[in-house]
Formats: C-alpha cells, structure tokens, sequence
C-alpha cells in the first residue's frame, strides 16, 4: 500500500554544495528542483499527503547572510510555484510561526494558501519557522483559551488546534543527508510514522529515491499496538 502522507526532512543542501567547491546557496537552489520532482512522483504514484521541513526555529542560528538567502529562495519560489501548482491542482498549506516573517512574505503565504485552498490532487505543507515544541505550546495555549473551564483533557482537544490539523498523520518519514533523529520535527504527529534514514543530500533525491523509501514502507507490519495474529483477524473482517 502507498503511504496517504509522506513528511521529509530535506537535509544535506549545504553539504551537497560544499562536496562539489559550491558555496551552499547553490545547494538550497538545487534543493527546490528536488522539491519538483517528489511532488510529481507523489502524485504519480498516489500520494494524498506531503509534508517538507524547510526551515525550522532553529535555523535562525545559522549566519546570518544564509537566513536572508533562504527568505529570498522562498520568497521567490511562491512567485514562481504556486501558479504551477494551482493547475496541478495541488494544495499548498504553509505552518510554524510565521510572525518572524517579514510582510511581504507574510503576504504570500496567505496568497498561496487561498488560491489553492480548494485543490485536492495532492495537498502540499512546508513547514516554515516550525518546531515541534512550538507546534504542542502554541496548541495548547489556543485549546485553553478557547475552551477554558474543563478540569481535564483529552488528546481530541488537542489535535484540531494542532498546525497540521488539516491532514492525516504521516504514514511513512524521510530525513536525507545521513544524520537519524527527527529534530523538532512533527513531535506529536511521528508517534507511530515509519522512519527511513538515508544519506542521500537532498538535491540527489528523485523518484528512485522515493521508491526505496516506500519499498521499505510497505514491508513493515504497522500494528499500532496490536499483535500481528490480531492484525490478521482484522484484515479477514475487512
């Protein structure tokens, strides 16, 4: 079975550059062709969801030169993007904190999302100045102040304030550039995702690389607490 969602770590542009005398904002721009081709290969190949983390709360530590570069490639990339991706009929959804932005981007954000907001082939989140701790905290203030008054909470209160309240949780996670942890990432979402490491650099990542990564989906027996006996014993009733 294809994974519904897929969320990716998109690491390894800057040493992508750096292995070939590059300086790394060759690496970020070559990043976005790869952002273009997993789009089309999820959607050749059935994919409902996906998810791409392109700058996290942390990435502000980086120099100070990159962070402005960044803001450019993806000021530029939503002028040059989402009309393609309106008539591919793909949803574009942008999440994190996006007070840190500056007005214009701030502004093309909430373009993006309203142009495309009743498209339904594929739906597109980037996360932008997102970070899973923020993601729980900013949920959590929001679920209190407009339901205050209960004396306990479920994890259904929680979930409709939470940033990606508009899909699934992902089925299948990819992080390239060789590092294995998930850093900040969807913290509450990856509770039972699938995670595939690989040390591909995300500019070298393509169809091909997808497929490994589903190959390796769907070999696994996703239980979710069950045993595999009962996960028969539900397959049958189905």
């Amino acid at each position: 079975m294809v994974p519904a969602h897929v969320a990716i770590i998109m690491d390894g542009n800057g040493r992508w550059a750096t292995s070939r005398y590059l300086p790394r904002v060759a690496g970020h721009a070559k990043g976005l062709d790869a952002v273009r081709r997993v789009v089309k290969a999820c959607i050749e190949r059935g994919v409902g969801y996906l998810t791409l983390f392109a700058f996290s709360s942390e990435n502000w530590r980086r120099p100070p030169e990159e962070v402005a570069m960044l803001m450019r490639l993806f000021s530029n990339a939503l002028d040059r993007e989402v009309a393609k991706m309106h008539a591919n009929d793909i949803r574009v959804k942008i999440v994190g904190d996006l007070s840190r932005f500056n007005p214009r981007l701030r502004e093309q954000i909430c373009e993006a999302e309203e142009k495309t907001a009743c498209n339904r082939r594929l739906t597109l989140t980037i996360c932008a100045n997102y970070g899973g701790r923020w993601d729980l905290m900013q949920a959590t203030n929001r679920m209190l102040a407009e339901r205050p008054g209960l004396s306990t909470y479920a994890e259904e209160d929680l979930e409709p304030f939470l940033s990606m309240a508009h899909a699934p949780e992902p089925d299948l996670f990819i992080r390239t550039g060789g590092e294995q942890r998930i850093s900040n990432f969807l913290l509450w979402q990856l509770a039972y995702t699938e995670l595939y490491f690989i040390d591909t650099y995300w500019p070298d990542f393509n169809a091909a690389t997808l497929d490994d990564a589903i190959a390796s989906y769907q070999k696994r027996e996703r239980r979710f607490g069950r045993t595999s006996a009962q996960l028969v014993e539900v397959r049958k009733a189905s």
